[in-house]
Order: C-alpha cells, then structure tokens, then sequence
C-alpha cells in the first residue's frame, strides 16, 4: 500500500509524507534532519554544508532526548552519547556541533529520501562529498514543496509522527499490546501505561494529516492542522458517535483511531451524525491499511481494534457500516467532492 501512495500520487507533498510515514526508522534522525530542512529552508541557500544543518539537527534531538532518551534501536551510539554530554552540562556547545558534523549525518543523508527500498521521484537534494566538500544542493523540488498549500502542517506531521515512533522504544511495550486512544474533548492521542498511567502522545490532527495527504477525506479539499490557520480541519467520527453503545455490543470502538478522519469544517457540518455514502468504506479501508503500513503504535492499534489480516479488517468495516447504516437509513455524501485518491 505505501508504493500505492508514492507512485499513483507523485506530487511532491505525497513523497515529502511518504518519506516521513514510511521511511524506515532505526533511529529518529530522519525526523531531525526533516525538521532542519524545513526550517533552513527560510534562508533561501541552494547549498547547505553539514556545519550549516548541524545546529537546528542537534537542537531537535536534543529536544526529544530530554523528555524520552531512547531515540533508536541501536544498543549504543556516540552521537547520542555526545548529545547527552551537552545536555548534562560535561560538553560545550561547539564540542556538540563538531561532533554532530562527524557523527550525525554518517546515514542520514544517504538513507532520508528512500523509500520502498528505492529513490523518491522527485529527490529534494543531491549529496555532494566531492573535493572535500561535506553538503548537499537542493532542488527545485524541495523550494516548489514550501510554495505549496500543505507546506505550514508538515513540521507537526514530523512532530507527531516522532513523537509516536518514541514512545513506543521508551516504554518498550510489545506493539501487539499497546493501545492507543482518543480523548474526544482534548482531541489528543494517549495511552494507558503501568497501572493507567496516562500518557499524552500527540494531537490527533498532527498524527492523521499526513495519511490523508492534507486532504479532507471526503471532498478532497486541503485542510490546516496547524493553530495559525483560519479553518483549522474537524476531526470527524466516519460512522456517527450517535450509535456508540450498538457498535461496543458487538465489541466495536467507534472512537478508535479506525473510524476518526479529518475533514474541512463545512463538510463536516454537513455529515453531521449521517453515514457516508458507502463508496467512502473503500476509502476508509484504503486509509488504514496505509497507517498499517508505517510501522508504529497506530498501525498496530488498528490491527487490534479491526483484525489481524486484510480480509478480516475489510470484513469488520463492512460488519460496523451496515449496523450503522441500519439505525441512520440515509446515506450522504459532501455536495462538492474534488478529484483525488488516497
């Protein structure tokens, strides 16, 4: 499903969140250099050197270390050692940037833009190590993705996204395990760890943008998560809440990550507590097996709350709509919807 996602939707948005979504993630570098790449890209260079990303790259890292210290698989690392180092007082900070220029791009550089075993279409920079040089020249692509509607939700898609893949190694829970949920008034993620102890992940606009591509699921207008934008999107139940106790009799939760979808403001006014036409169950199905594909608490979420193989995650969806389809009679659908696939 994830080449589905890069190959039938070039656009440079669609490879920007793929590589975000399902890049691998052995450590969270990747979400690092994102987020400094995103920010270097006020400066307007064509040319970043290694010492130009190092500073914004450690200043994030550093960030996360501080509320969750693992930020990788591997059993030790030197880079995150030395960004320790700085943090506990025993280093200055042009030690860290030093060794942040040796030690933190080793991989990084090389591994961010594949995908799927392969090169994004349309590649955001070109390393160039040649001559003794350590830096890498961006392409048009990357200065045409901050002309984009979609560009000021991409740094909380980062956020969001890093923040899942760390709590997961630092509570160190079985994924087939963990479970998480939706608080309806905060609209937060969360989970319940070590005697329901609550922990905050992240907001459920940030977590679901990327997966519908800053698109709102039903019209495929864009949409904003961002707190700066005028319409900020709704977070919309895609089988209504009205029939909650119907759908947990037959041990279905209608407030799982399953069912919540994003949607412009107007159109989700006009849902209101109505069934989507049932041409959306498709698109619901086609939008969870992406997160199924990106490997973290989301995904493994989803297979717990809808079944652990394709055909029975398709059959339950069927199962809810009909039940919910049953109670409301009618069924609707937004009176615009743009072209589009997810």
């Amino acid at each position: 499903m994830s080449t589905v996602f890069q190959i039938d939707d070039p656009s440079l948005e669609s490879q920007w969140r793929a590589i975000i979504l399902f890049g691998k993630n052995s450590a969270t570098y990747k979400f690092a250099f994102a987020k400094a790449l995103l920010e270097l890209l006020d400066q307007q260079k064509t040319t970043l050197s290694l010492d130009d990303l190092a500073e914004p790259f450690a200043r994030h890292i550093i960030a996360h270390l501080r509320s969750s210290d693992k930020q990788g698989n591997a059993s030790s690392s030197k880079f995150l050692e030395t960004c320790r180092a700085f943090i506990d007082g025993r280093i200055a900070e042009d030690e860290l940037l030093h060794s942040t220029t040796k030690l933190g791009f080793v991989n990084v550089v090389d591994a961010f833009q594949q995908v799927n075993g392969g090169l994004i279409q349309d590649p955001f920079y070109h390393k160039n190590y040649e001559d003794g040089k350590k830096e890498i020249v961006l392409t048009d692509s990357l200065f045409k993705l901050k002309e984009g509607m979609q560009f000021g939700n991409f740094d909380q898609e980062v956020d969001a996204r890093w923040k899942l893949v760390e709590t997961a190694w630092n509570l160190n829970i079985n994924p087939n395990l963990l479970e998480v949920k939706h608080d309806e008034l905060k609209q937060e993620l969360f989970i319940e760890h070590d005697f329901m102890r609550r922990i905050a992940l992240t907001s459920v606009r940030d977590a679901l943008n990327g997966y519908q591509k800053g698109k709102c699921f039903y019209s495929y207008q864009d949409i904003f998560v961002h707190s700066g934008a005028d319409r900020i999107c709704a977070v919309d139940h895609f089988l209504p809440h009205l029939h909650k106790r119907q759908h947990s009799e037959q041990e279905a939760n209608i407030n799982g990550v399953w069912n919540l979808v994003l949607a412009a403001p107007s159109v989700n006014s006009s849902k209101g507590a109505r069934v989507p036409h049932r041409r959306y169950l498709q698109r619901l199905f086609n939008r969870n097996e992406f997160y199924i594909e990106s490997k973290h608490p989301l995904a493994e979420t989803i297979v717990n709350q809808t079944g652990k193989t394709k055909e029975k995650r398709r059959t339950f969806l069927q199962a809810q709509y009909s039940m919910a389809l049953s109670y409301s009679i009618n069924e609707w659908s937004p009176a615009i919807e743009l072209p589009g696939t997810f």
